[in-house]
């Protein structure tokens, strides 16, 4: 779309949910409106506040804008990077898309994998921006805007999450919270075609379903999954929690059964949508319960991002415990790698490691995959410099070095956790049958209202998202507000039966990509001692989505060399 008389265009991807209230402004100012289109309304605000513009915007977006006066492109991504764009740096000049499959086709380019993005795949089970699994292509960054003047291209950060504590009465907190919350889910509602919500059962997702209702003169759609277990007591189902909290706010409810069967024919889809290399098994449940949801609604709202900015995850909680022993317990630390080599437990091993190690260089995340020593054992050869995750890490630390360890978490999940894993997979399951997901809890003026809260009003003792639960008490069932934080892990018995052997004719296959990477008898520890009870699923699972990934996008092109 372009301007009156064709000087500036833009392509565009999301949502500026503030777009009426800025034609107003526009158009006060002298600006010539052809649609109620939101894209229209970027065109104009680039017009008047350059740059600039990009501070106007409340939603969801990434987009690039040809200035044909200047000459130059301009390519800009969102807040928390909740819409994906990626480019690249040539000799011809710059190329951009939303999906990293649209590269691979042109004729001029040659394409490798990217050996530092192998490195934190099978750390963290994703790639951080600015990588993205292959060489020479590149996300732009959350809240970041690049200039392209046809020669050089420059990038700068408009937008980046802050950390204070504020003194605030929490009556008020409560309040300004439940305020800019509801603010939130009602411009997110605007929409011309079927909304529903994504509910689990749990806080976020039960509390959105709380808002939604309040601005809605009809039952709200809301969807939810559930493993179906054939009377399999280790396979875990939360739809009765669902179904509790559909029934209090009577919405028109739409449960889904996922079948072992189904999750493994789905799992090269899911690589191949997903892009990038990211192993988190419940994009699988997100993938199949998004196709399910599109016969019903085409807009979809769901509770990411809370956890992000309230402190839910149970491993802040640990992380903040090692922080008081390794202060109490300082003349013991030495003793630690001694215990550690005695114990059989994976976990435990993981704990002890940690406790030896700063925060800075044990929290590299809400979710790992490979400790160092066993990434070292594992591969065939190094791919990245020696320390080069851990000072990647070291980056984002140094920003918040005199924050609350709470904080100076967050503030890393924030930065790469959420857009590269969570937002990352969120966006592609969805955006795979058609569907826009939005994410309420995600609109930057709650963000940043959350980065200035006291952290007892995000995380008390075992409890995470104090205030969320604060403000959602005569809301909700006590029993939802009660409920731990939970994951959607693989059912123990389907990853035996479905997704083992999956990844044992994969990876053991001469052809495939696994065997030049990575040593064989070393592969098959991981598959012995999954048989002998040892917990082995998140190594296993990232091999086998790394060799799914491969072969989605390079096996075809040929051989790929490190």
């Amino acid at each position: 779309m372009s301007n009156e008389d064709g000087s500036v265009w833009v392509v565009f991807n999301g949502e500026i949910y503030n777009h009426d209230s800025l034609r107003r402004q526009l158009s006060g100012l002298g600006h010539i409106f052809r649609t109620r289109s939101d894209t229209e309304v970027i065109v104009h605000a680039y017009e008047e506040f350059g740059e600039d513009a990009v501070q106007h915007f409340r939603g969801m977006f990434a987009f690039a804008l040809w200035d044909g006066v200047r000459r130059r492109l301009l390519l800009v991504r969102d807040r928390l990077g909740i819409k994906p764009l990626y480019y690249a740096l040539r000799a011809e000049g710059i190329f951009f898309a939303s999906e990293i499959k649209a590269f691979l086709p042109l004729p001029q380019m040659v394409w490798g994998v990217d050996p530092e993005a192998l490195e934190f795949f099978l750390t963290l089970r994703y790639v951080p921006g600015p990588w993205t699994g292959i060489s020479g292509i590149r996300k732009l960054m959350p809240g970041e805007l690049l200039l392209f003047d046809g020669e050089k291209a420059t990038a700068r950060r408009y937008w980046h999450p802050e950390f204070r504590e504020d003194p605030i009465d929490p009556g008020e907190a409560r309040e300004r919270f439940l305020a800019l919350a509801q603010e939130s889910v009602r411009m997110r509602l605007m929409s011309e075609v079927p909304l529903g919500v994504f509910l689990s059962g749990g806080i976020d997702s039960s509390g959105l379903v709380a808002l939604t209702k309040r601005e809605m003169d009809r039952p709200v759609k809301t969807f939810s999954i559930g493993y179906e277990s054939d009377g399999d007591p280790e396979c875990p189902n939360e739809l009765s929690y669902a179904e509790q909290v559909a029934r209090s706010y009577g919405t028109d409810h739409h449960p889904y059964l996922l079948s072992a069967k189904e999750f493994r024919e789905a799992l090269p889809k899911v690589a191949w949508h997903l892009d990038e290399p990211l192993a988190d098994p419940s994009a699988v449940p997100l993938y199949v319960l998004s196709k399910f949801a599109k016969q019903y609604v085409t807009v979809i709202l769901s509770g990411e991002g809370m956890d992000e900015i309230l402190g839910g995850y149970e491993i802040y909680r640990k992380m903040i415990w090692l922080d008081r022993i390794r202060r109490l317990g300082r003349p013991l630390l030495p003793l630690l790698p001694m215990l550690q080599q005695k114990v059989r437990s994976p976990r435990l091993k993981k704990y002890l490691f940690w406790a030896t190690l700063p925060l800075e260089r044990r929290y590299m995340g809400v979710s790992s995959a490979f400790l160092p020593e066993h990434k070292r054992a594992l591969m065939t050869e190094p791919w990245g410099a020696d320390g080069f995750v851990e000072k990647f890490f070291d980056q984002l630390y140094e920003k918040t070095r005199d924050q609350h360890p709470l904080n100076q978490m967050l503030h890393l999940d924030l930065s790469v956790w959420l857009p590269d894993e969570i937002l990352t997979k969120a966006d592609r399951m969805t955006m795979a049958h058609a569907q826009e997901l939005r994410v309420p809890f995600l609109d930057h003026r709650l963000v940043e209202f959350a980065g200035s809260l006291p952290v007892a009003l995000k995380r008390r003792g075992a409890n995470g998202k104090v205030l969320l639960r604060d403000a959602m008490a005569s809301a909700l069932p006590q029993e939802i507000l009660r409920r731990p934080k939970e994951g959607f892990p693989i059912p123990r018995s389907w990853f035996l039966t479905e997704v083992v052997p999956l990844a044992q004719d994969l990876l053991n296959d001469r052809s495939g990509w696994a065997p030049r990477l990575f040593k064989a008898v070393e592969v098959e520890r991981l598959f012995r001692e999954m048989g002998q009870g040892v917990p082995r699923e998140k190594e296993i699972f990232n091999l086998l989505m790394l060799e799914l990934w491969y072969k989605s996008y390079f096996k075809e092109h040929g051989p790929v060399t490190l």
